[in-house]
């Protein structure tokens, strides 16, 4: 007969440790670990999200552009809900009763056991009322946060605005909880990671009447709230601030740019709006106004407005022809208005002269020339040779594609492709005279301002750029130095050949198309254009640099359906160089001409 005590032994040896195990678990779930007991208190315990205070937003000399102001939204917990006078409740916070349960619909739509905003941003005298009489709203309750404010009013397309955080963003960021807030907009979205900073929670108990009682567990269960980094933006606020009441009663837009380092100084689009009115329980109302103007106050014209850039262009191509050796300083054309319409000016010209008075024929045959390089035996595919030839030669100056500004929305403009013109005219069946207006900035080249300041910039710096942005260095403290990384951008044209084209944009400026953007202390070269409109009036265009030597300020001025570059858009120009050089004005009647021109609300025949 076999002895089986010794299996006996083992099968009780791991009853016995299977038992000590689960006394342990036991031991440990209900002494040591209070998880279980949180989840099963959940009814007499709350959870308050602590939100952290956004970055404040500085500009470039450390004044504040946004900061935070404390508000209090309404929680309710929809599976904590009892009878309660709806009247009463809707009295005390100023809504009605149908507003009253699609709010609690949507609550219930979201979570049942998780708290949701029922009505953000209490006034303090609502949060007060509510408060003495929160005993009798079961499953409601206050949370503490903060609101955006704008001490200067200003900067609104590219400081952008915060809104409620959508339910996509909430499914693909884990981050993010209904009644969250989000950048959505300019740098506030551009920058949100860095700004939000990171959530605290509170575990509070409650009592029967839903009044919090004191901390749970002693606090141990609680975490701080960390704010968002602090962010020092490239902008400066005076200037911007100048720009935008310069460019009052008038659509366009003005762009300045520090040539040696690629911040932007100012980015104005106009007409624009008071960023504080996306702020608070009147935001939504203000949102559907502001997208239903016909005038387009949220449209960054600065960004996403395209433009034939008109006689701007005309300095890329002198500087073309320069370097592929099709024309040299002293070569000469005479102004046969027979070929296309110009100013009337003295001829023939040179290419200096071409550039002082900005004449339409001369650069017509320069085109030409620029196109027919290659001399093989059939002309069509010399203007293909020639055309592509011209067109890398334009995208190194920043144009077809975008610069990569650090904020979203920025639009390519367009430089047409000789596959384009094989689309529309067949392969090998377009030569020059079909697409002669290009040679002027017209016909299919379409360019935003933030390029036109890019290619002022360009020649500036002779012949590189770096990528513009508008935000130095995030966690920066006001004052202290630092930027983003700068990447350095070359053109395809040699630096020996841009001083005879700065010389030319003095002499625009002193004796030229810009002679109202003359400024006696200060060496101003700039480039008139006139944006052809085929919706009305044509836009004035100018951009410039200065001082002429070690420039400070690159800018580009559109202003929309007002005419000529030399009329409007050069003074604006620089009203804001001087501004930013010598931080004062000194010509009055220049200043007072352009506050009082409106071309919005009045006829240009008026002014």
């Amino acid at each position: 007969m076999k002895d089986f005590s010794g299996r006996r032994q083992v099968v009780m040896l791991i009853f016995i440790s299977v038992a000590i195990i689960f006394l342990g678990r036991l031991f440990y779930i209900q002494i040591i670990d209070e998880s279980y007991k949180l989840s099963a208190d959940n009814n007499v315990i709350r959870y308050v999200t602590m939100y952290p205070g956004r970055g404040v937003i500085y500009d470039r000399n450390g004044e504040v552009l946004v900061y935070n102001q404390p508000a209090y939204d309404l929680m309710v917990i929809p599976n904590q809900l009892k009878e309660l006078d709806t009247a009463d409740f809707c009295q005390l916070i100023d809504i009605d009763r149908k507003t009253f349960r699609e709010k609690i619909r949507k609550a219930k739509k979201y979570s049942y056991r998780k708290p949701s905003t029922f009505q953000e941003q209490l006034s303090t005298v609502t949060y007060a009322a509510f408060q003495e009489k929160m005993y009798k709203f079961d499953g409601f309750f206050v949370n503490a946060r903060s609101v955006r404010s704008y001490p200067q009013k200003i900067g609104a397309n590219v400081l952008g605005y915060v809104s409620e955080v959508n339910a996509k963003k909430i499914e693909s960021d884990a981050y993010y909880s209904m009644g969250d807030y989000i950048g959505a907009s300019g740098v506030e979205q551009a920058y949100e990671e860095e700004l939000r900073g990171e959530k605290g929670v509170k575990v509070y108990m409650v009592d029967v009447f839903n009044r919090i009682k004191g901390s749970f567990g002693d606090g141990r269960y609680d975490s701080l709230a960390i704010s968002g980094n602090d962010i020092q933006m490239t902008i400066d606020g005076g200037l911007q601030a100048y720009g935008e009441l310069l460019m009052r009663n008038k659509k366009g837009s003005v762009v300045a740019i520090e040539p040696s380092t690629g911040e932007i100084l100012a980015m104005v689009s106009s007409p624009t709006y008071d960023p504080n009115l996306l702020v608070g329980r009147v935001r939504s109302k203000n949102y559907l106004s502001l997208q239903r103007d016909t005038l387009l106050p949220m449209f960054n014209r600065a960004l996403m407005a395209q433009y034939p850039p008109g006689s701007v262009f005309k300095l890329i191509q002198a500087l073309i022809s320069l370097e592929d050796k099709v024309a040299v300083p002293g070569t000469m054309f005479t102004c046969n208005k027979a070929l296309v319409n110009c100013h009337n000016h003295n001829f023939p010209l040179d290419m200096f002269g071409s550039i002082q008075h900005s004449c339409n024929p001369y650069y017509y045959m320069l085109y030409k020339r620029i196109l027919y390089q290659a001399k093989s035996p059939n002309k069509f595919e010399d203007v293909v040779i020639g055309f592509n030839n011209w067109r890398n030669h334009v995208n190194s100056f920043g144009l077809g594609d975008r610069l990569g500004i650090d904020i979203a929305n920025e639009k390519r403009g367009n430089i047409p492709t000789s596959e384009l013109y094989d689309k529309i005219y067949g392969k090998l069946h377009w030569r020059f005279e079909t697409i002669y207006s290009l040679g002027i900035g017209q016909g299919e080249i379409l360019v935003i301002p933030l390029q036109m300041a890019n290619l002022a910039t360009i020649i500036a710096n002779r012949g590189y750029y770096y990528t513009p942005h508008l935000v130095r260095q995030p966690d920066l403290s006001p004052g202290q130095s630092g930027s983003v990384s700068m990447e350095k951008h070359e053109t395809t044209v040699g630096v020996q050949h841009f001083g005879l084209i700065r010389d030319a944009m003095e002499q625009v400026v002193q004796k030229g198309t810009a002679r109202r953007a003359k400024i006696d202390s200060i060496v101003v070269c700039g480039k008139t254009g006139t944006s052809e409109n085929p919706h009305g009036e044509d836009h004035s265009v100018f951009i410039a640099f200065a001082p002429k030597d070690n420039p400070k300020i690159a800018i580009s001025v559109i202003v929309e359906n007002s005419g000529f570059g030399g009329t409007w858009a050069a003074p604006i120009a620089s009203l804001m160089i001087e501004k930013y050089l010598a931080d004062s004005i000194s010509r009055p009647n220049t200043e007072a001409r352009i506050l009082a021109a409106d071309f919005i609300h009045i006829k240009k025949d008026s002014l």
